[in-house]
């Protein structure tokens, strides 16, 4: 059975130490499904949906990529990283559902997974924000890891 890397020998929290590991490219996507309905989304044009805050998507990819470099803050033991990219898609599924993705890659010790999974959560809660006056029927349904690449072990679960 694993252990948990964030807990010492006395059963306290830590950070892991990865000053021995070696520097990889690491790669995250994670992607969430959100539920809008048909009454914001029949406001869309050209896949973008302007308000009185401004332009949604826009404006929520800005966020996404925004809490992807501040994970570490808020996430206790995530490590402070120097992130390479960052690229954050939104797409209408159907007349009710959107799907976000990020995609976040670094050259590092350390993956880049909880940083994918922050940043496709404050987009989603960026447009619940930005659209809450429309309706707030909205529901962020899934939020999940699709795939990882680099480290100990690369992980696909689409």
């Amino acid at each position: 059975m694993n252990t948990f890397s964030h807990i010492n020998k006395e059963n306290q929290p830590k950070m892991v130490n990865v000053s021995d590991k070696k520097i990889t490219k690491r790669t995250a996507i994670a992607k969430a499904t959100m539920f809008l309905g048909t009454e914001i989304i029949s406001h869309f044009t050209n896949n973008e949906l302007i308000t009185k805050k401004g332009p949604v998507f826009q404006t929520a990819i800005i966020a996404g990529i925004q809490a992807v470099k501040k994970t570490s803050e808020i996430i206790p033991m995530c490590h402070p990283l120097l992130i390479n990219g960052v690229d954050i898609a939104i797409k209408v599924s159907n007349s009710e559902e959107i799907e976000t993705t990020c995609k976040v890659t670094i050259e590092g010790k350390t993956g880049v997974e909880m940083e994918a999974l922050t940043g496709v959560s404050a987009t989603c809660l960026t447009i619940y924000d930005m659209c809450k006056a429309m309706s707030q029927k909205m529901v962020i349904k899934e939020i999940k890891l699709v795939e990882k690449t680099g480290g100990k072990s690369d992980i696909k679960n689409e």
